[in-house]
């Protein structure tokens, strides 16, 4: 697994990583309903994300929904690293190489530690919240707060599971990279003059999703 330390300007860092590509092909006809479920889930998650950020949406109550699918999406791809490390014992973490590798190691176990406490006290938070929305069961139809609320209750659960084995479990070895050092520079510009290089070092780095997330983290 490979690990992106990102200099988001101002002395911020943010920990990135996108998964493995694969074909998101159907399962075979004898497999289990489980993984027929699980893949017609994703199929149907995929294209809700698609329309919602295509922001067409032309009431009240569709803007809402598609907000809603938005910041779900956006949800998981700001926690998909924290996810990740769950399950893996061995991590490459590139760093800008304009720091030293004591300071990119310093400043991974803050960023590890940071984000232990933060989905800590945010999946206790929704899990009181996920309770307490039973009361909402009188409500025809699904109750889509509960599913959202539950939703980030378990994510924020899987990423402080994940924040906690980067600390006490994975091994980390440290490469420096010249592309993330360019990054340092851009996160000071404007976005319309940093867009074409963003695109030009995510294109080098592999990280086909890493202009949309840097632009979101460094504003």
């Amino acid at each position: 697994m490979r690990v992106h330390l990102l200099p988001l300007g101002r002395g911020r860092f943010e920990l990135y990583a996108e998964p493995v590509e694969t074909a998101n092909d159907p399962p075979a006809h004898d497999a289990g309903w489980i993984r027929h479920a699980l893949h017609r889930a994703g199929e149907q998650w995929r294209h809700l994300v698609d329309a919602a950020r295509l922001d067409q949406a032309t009431t009240r109550l569709a803007k809402w929904r598609d907000a809603v699918i938005c910041r779900l999406a956006n949800s998981i791809e700001e926690q998909r690293t924290m996810w990740m490390l769950r399950s893996t014992d061995d991590v490459e973490m590139w760093f800008p190489a304009d720091l030293t590798a004591d300071s990119a190691r310093e400043i991974l176990m803050a960023r590890l530690a940071t984000a232990r406490r933060f989905h800590g006290i945010r999946f206790a938070i929704y899990l009181v919240l996920f309770v307490a929305s039973g009361i909402l069961f009188f409500v025809p139809g699904p109750n889509i707060v509960a599913y959202y609320l539950g939703f980030q209750a378990f994510g924020h659960l899987q990423s402080w599971l994940g924040a906690r084995r980067g600390i006490t479990t994975v091994t980390w070895t440290l490469v420096p990279s010249d592309d993330l050092a360019e990054l340092t520079g851009l996160a000071a510009q404007s976005r319309a003059s940093r867009n074409t290089r963003i695109v030009a070092i995510a294109e080098r780095l592999g990280l086909p999703r890493l202009p949309a997330f840097f632009e979101r983290a460094a504003g």
